[in-house]
């Protein structure tokens, strides 16, 4: 039976122009092109879980827009159940304004929209939303309100929850006791620890061992090109696994770190084992690289699959 998982994040449409350079305070740039893309890292990474075969279902607001039909027909196309997304009449949808520059720079501008108000489900309706599913996948570019709902409600009914700590933000504090995974990249592991971490084997403890623990059992730090790593809490003692990065040709790593946090949810919720769950999330991630565009480049299961070797879910 496939695995059932709960997203609540945020969903923007990108507006992507292409120019020769970055304008300068007061200035205008002919730019050439404009491409639109479907983001936000909450409909990012449910994209990346249902392509690799999760039930996915999806909570969070868009405005009552065109924008907001686009945003909700492509959750559909995926096959993912939008249902749960608010439709806001007072409020513009996501939205990112972004300018790209012919030497790769950009500059981006984010209208969070309707992501900032993002409902604040009752115990009940939380509940029932999260029946039958065996996780919970949060990130920060939301209310934080609405996200400690969700995370209470999850705890209180046995429903794990993994957080991915993007962007960096103090609002990740307050979820962290809540969370039964926590998932950063090494720039927002630094500013969860502070100066209790740094970039080595030990970092992951600096958020959750010892004196002061703050909570997650497990905390995944993404590496880029270098893999991942993963603390997880033992009854009697501690345990760090490293997963090495994966040589692929890269086209864009757009994305990638949204792939690995779906994939790494969908397989958890699937009763795959941490190692292999590791495995399979840093493919993912590496495999997205390949093609253009963060959801375009997100891989499926067959993909995956044609990759991943028998048994014990490591790579061929």
């Amino acid at each position: 039976m496939k695995p059932v998982l709960l997203v609540v994040g945020s969903l923007n449409l990108d507006l992507v122009g292409r120019a020769p350079r970055i304008p300068g305070p007061g200035e205008t740039v002919l730019g050439t092109t404009l491409a639109r893309f479907h983001g936000g890292k909450g409909g990012n990474q449910a994209v990346a879980a249902a392509r690799l075969g999760a039930v996915v279902r999806f909570f969070g607001a868009v405005g009552s827009d065109p924008a907001g039909d686009e945003l909700l027909a492509g959750l559909r196309r995926e096959g993912i159940d939008a249902s749960g997304v608010a439709r806001l009449d007072d409020v513009a949808s996501g939205t990112a304004l972004i300018t790209v520059s012919d030497a790769g720079e950009n500059a981006i501008t984010v209208l969070p929209g309707a992501n900032a108000r993002v409902p604040v489900p009752s115990h009940d309706e939380a509940a029932r939303a999260l029946g039958g599913a065996q996780g919970l996948l949060l990130q920060l570019e939301i209310a934080p309100e609405a996200n400690r709902a969700w995370a209470e409600a999850a705890r209180a009914h046995g429903v794990p929850v993994l957080l991915n700590a993007a962007p960096a933000s103090d609002a990740a504090s307050f979820l962290l006791p809540l969370c039964d995974v926590l998932l950063v990249n090494e720039g927002e592991l630094a500013a969860l620890c502070g100066e209790r971490g740094g970039a080595n084997d030990g970092v992951n403890g600096g958020v959750n061992g010892g004196e002061g623990a703050l909570g997650p059992a497990t905390v995944v730090t993404t590496l880029g090109a270098r893999g991942c790593r993963a603390w997880r809490r033992g009854p009697e003692r501690d345990r760090i696994v490293t997963v090495p990065g994966m040589a692929v040709p890269v086209v864009d790593s757009t994305g990638a770190g949204d792939t690995f946090a779906g994939a790494l949810a969908a397989a958890l919720a699937a009763g795959t084992a941490l190692d292999a769950a590791l495995a399979e999330a840093n493919l993912a991630a590496a495999l997205s690289c390949r093609r253009a565009g963060a959801r375009e480049g997100m891989p499926t299961r067959a993909e995956v699959d044609a990759v991943f070797a028998p048994g014990p879910g490591t790579p061929r």
